[in-house]
């Protein structure tokens, strides 16, 4: 099966109350504007694949991963209220996984070449801030905290010179990386 076939069957269910109750919005695909399928959400069904929710629309804002399962009150145990706004599929990837971290906005300072996870970049780099990166290979996540904690960012291939143009937050720097490999599919 190609690619792109086995993109096709990733599918997530969101509805808008607990337990999977009331008005439901089934995606398979990319969705910048949920608003006019569902008023709010508080759970979901991830049936296949794995994506990102977002809580403004445009795939702005706070970012949540999501993989194969049932989230019963997912807005709430996720500290998010039920404004998911817009998703995004992420596209199974097959292959080596390559990404350059800098230090500084538009690709400044220590930069060091990544293709596999790093829990913490200040141990591994001796490198404090990580402030745009390259992703040349693969699906990335990027956590604000060590050990893959905090908010998160979902990197696919492209140049980041100032991750707040792609909407983070001013200040915030990203302090351990993930490959989203097959084991999340």
């Amino acid at each position: 099966m190609s690619a792109s076939n086995m993109n096709m069957n990733n599918r997530v269910t969101f509805y808008e109350e607990k337990n999977f109750q009331g008005r439901s919005y089934e995606c398979s695909s990319d969705c910048a504007d949920m608003s006019s399928y569902l008023s709010r959400c508080h759970s979901c069904r991830v049936e296949r694949g794995c994506f990102m929710v977002y809580d403004r629309s445009n795939y702005m804002g706070n970012q949540f991963f999501m993989r194969r399962g049932e989230y019963s009150d997912y807005m709430s145990m996720m500290g998010m209220s039920d404004c998911i706004k817009s998703v995004r599929m992420i596209p199974m990837h097959r292959g080596q996984y390559r990404m350059r971290i800098y230090e500084r906005d538009n690709f400044g300072g220590q930069m060091h070449e990544m293709m596999d996870d790093c829990d913490n970049v200040m141990d591994r780099y001796r490198m404090s801030n990580c402030m745009s990166c390259n992703v040349m290979d693969g699906h990335w996540l990027m956590y604000e905290q060590p050990q893959y904690r905090g908010r998160c960012m979902y990197m696919r291939p492209g140049e980041y010179r100032n991750f707040m143009n792609h909407g983070m937050s001013q200040g915030m720097r990203f302090m351990s990386m993930r490959r989203i490999n097959d084991s999340y599919y």
